[in-house]
């Protein structure tokens, strides 16, 4: 399993968006799905799909959050045809903030927003290796605008396997960015890619609960460790749910409730969902009694 995922927050689609996704990129497919009656948002689907090997998960909770483009996913192309092919099926119903073209920094590229209003950045890399065919990368926007490099020695100190890669500043005359700030940096947290830059360009969104990153944890010290390192927002703490001093979201997970959530007996799963509603942090001792009835 991989330590951090994407969790991508629908109104409705999740079940939709999860069977397009997968059927638009290869080595695809849902794993599973979950529904949890009794929330606050009503009954909810959790769907898990795999896009090129990489896990995701989406939830349909109702119309809470929006996505934005603080946050979009890098598809790194071998060929210029694959980037054709892509771009074709996420436009479609969508809108380009960058139009496929040539630029600078690859021969063919766009940003597009979907149908589901999910940004995408579609890339041929060239001749460049590809590890990690989706790449999350985060934009700091408005009042953390400037932070970015401050954001990835943060998290790199917070995840034991970490690593920060090339990073390309702004120059001067790149205005309306200062000279110093972020326009490019590559880093890893336990295994996983990342992108990240800093835009002072005038920007109407920001980073919200619509997509957050999970960190599956083995046990409860695993979930004290990445709480007590990431949450700085209290009044934010919510059923696993916490934001980081940059306004990231962030959920800490255990594994057990994954497997918790996977049951075939409903009553099973009622008594989590029931348990975990009441919770801040995750205590995992206290869902397993839930989840056999003690």
């Amino acid at each position: 399993m991989q330590k951090i995922t994407s969790h991508l927050w629908f109104d409705k689609e999740a079940k939709e968006a999860a069977r397009f996704y997968t059927s638009i990129f290869k080595d695809s497919k849902i794993r599973d799905i979950a529904t949890l009656e009794g929330t606050p948002s009503g009954e909810v689907d959790i769907v898990t799909i795999e896009l090129y090997g990489q896990e995701f998960t989406l939830l349909s909770a109702g119309p809470l959050f929006k996505f934005t483009p603080a946050v979009s996913f890098l598809i790194a192309c071998e060929t210029k045809e694959e980037v054709d092919v892509l771009w074709k099926e996420l436009s479609e119903g969508g809108l380009a903030f960058m139009d496929l073209g040539e630029y600078p920094f690859s021969e063919k590229y766009g940003w597009v927003q979907d149908r589901y209003g999910l940004s995408w950045q579609v890339m041929y890399i060239g001749d460049h290796k590809i590890s990690q065919k989706i790449i999350p990368t985060l934009m700091f926007v408005g009042n953390v605008y400037g932070k970015t490099e401050m954001a990835i020695t943060f998290y790199s100190s917070v995840f034991h396997n970490a690593n920060v890669g090339g990073i390309l500043h702004y120059s001067k005359g790149e205005e309306p960015d200062k000279e110093g700030t972020i326009k490019h940096a590559a880093f890893t947290l336990e295994g996983q890619e990342f992108a990240a830059m800093d835009s002072a360009r005038m920007h109407d969104f920001s980073f919200n609960e619509a997509i957050s990153f999970i960190v599956h944890c083995e046990t409860q010290e695993e979930v004290d460790y990445y709480w007590e390192k990431l949450s700085a927002v209290p009044e934010a703490e919510q059923c696993g749910w916490l934001k980081d001093k940059f306004g990231f979201s962030w959920q800490i997970v255990p594994t057990d409730m994954d497997e918790m959530l996977k049951s075939s007996d409903k009553k099973k799963i009622a008594r989590v969902t029931e348990a975990f509603l009441k919770m801040k942090k995750f205590d995992i001792e206290t869902l397993k009694r839930a989840y056999e009835g003690k």
